[in-house]
Formats: structure tokens, C-alpha cells, sequence
């Protein structure tokens, strides 16, 4: 299934110049949601993952089956003051300022086999802080999926040494 072509183009948004990968339109084709999810989870089959990760919000919606279907938990990773019990926090750089993303302090246990998952890898700021929370609390971060890269920002390039795979590249 060609899952790319079900994703809509979205010229000058958010701000004039850009062309948004709007991934609703492949969420609102059953049989394309279903192959997105498979894919992401192909690659990790048999892996022994423990926890999947997720980053706010977009990151849930593939991240969540991709746990059940691996048999793992699943660890949202989210925006400050979103999560009920104590946190961990890392603070980083965005194009035009900064952001902060929380975990429960006890979401991971040391040694545990961590997929971290999120829709789309622009130029990997998110997911570097993301890995690095779950590092912090003593996970293994075996790889990182994302269902679509935009290449030609290099994200990849923000995660030297991990296991970075993508269904879909731009």
C-alpha cells in the first residue's frame, strides 16, 4: 500500500512557506492506519521490547497500538504540568525558542528495552529530549521509528548512534 499518497499536503502551514504533512487524512483510511501501524511495529517484532514511548501528542496515536501489538507497556512522554505524579523534565531548542517535555519519574526501571515512537522526525529536537529522559532513568533506548521523515531537515543527524527507522521519507 502506498501509505504516502495518503498523506495531504498542506502549503503555508503553519506559517507561510511551509508544507505541512497533514497525517489526518491517512488516520481517516482504515485500511491505511492499520498498514501504518503494522509497519512501524514490523521491524521490532521479536525484539524483547519492554516499554514503547510516546511524545504529545501525535506520537500516542501510532505509538499506543504499536505497544499492544508488541506486547510492551506504553509510556507517554508529554508537555509540562500534563503528568499527575512526579516528573523529570529536559528543556530544549526549537527553531524559534524553546519547549519541555516531562516523564514520570518512575515510568521506566533501569535496564528496560525502550521503543521510543513518534508520527514525524523533522529535525529530531523532540525525540533527542525524549531519549534523553528515558536514558536518564536508566532505559535502553533500542530504536526510535517514526512513520514519516522529512529528509531534507536531517533529523536523523540530531540522533547520532541510535536505531532511527521510518516508514515514509520526504
Amino acid at each position: 500500500m502506498d501509505l504516502a499518497s495518503l498523506i495531504r499536503d498542506v502549503p503555508d502551514f503553519p506559517i507561510k512557506g511551509v508544507l505541512f504533512k497533514d497525517l489526518t487524512t491517512l488516520l481517516q483510511d482504515a485500511r491505511g492506519f492499520h498498514e501504518a501501524v503494522d509497519a512501524i511495529a514490523r521491524p521490532y517484532r521479536g525484539q524483547q521490547i519492554d516499554v514503547v514511548a510516546a511524545i504529545e501528542s501525535r506520537g500516542f496515536i501510532f505509538a499506543a497500538p504499536v505497544a499492544y501489538l508488541l506486547g510492551a507497556a506504553f509510556v507517554p512522554i508529554r508537555k509540562p504540568g500534563k503528568l499527575p505524579s512526579e516528573t523529570i523534565s529536559v528543556e530544549y531548542t526549537l527553531e524559534y525558542g524553546t519547549n519541555t517535555l516531562e516523564l514520570h519519574r518512575d515510568a521506566i526501571k533501569p535496564g528496560q528495552r525502550v521503543l521510543l515512537v513518534d508520527d514525524l522526525l523533522a529535525t529530531g529536537g523532540s525525540a533527542k529530549a525524549a531519549v534523553q529522559l528515558l536514558e536518564r532513568l536508566g532505559g535502553q533506548v533500542v530504536g526510535i521509528a517514526f512513520l514519516v521523515s522529512l529528509t531534507f531537515l536531517k533529523g536523523a543527524d540530531n540522533l547520532p548512534g541510535y536505531d532511527i527507522y521510518t516508514v515514509i521519507d520526504f
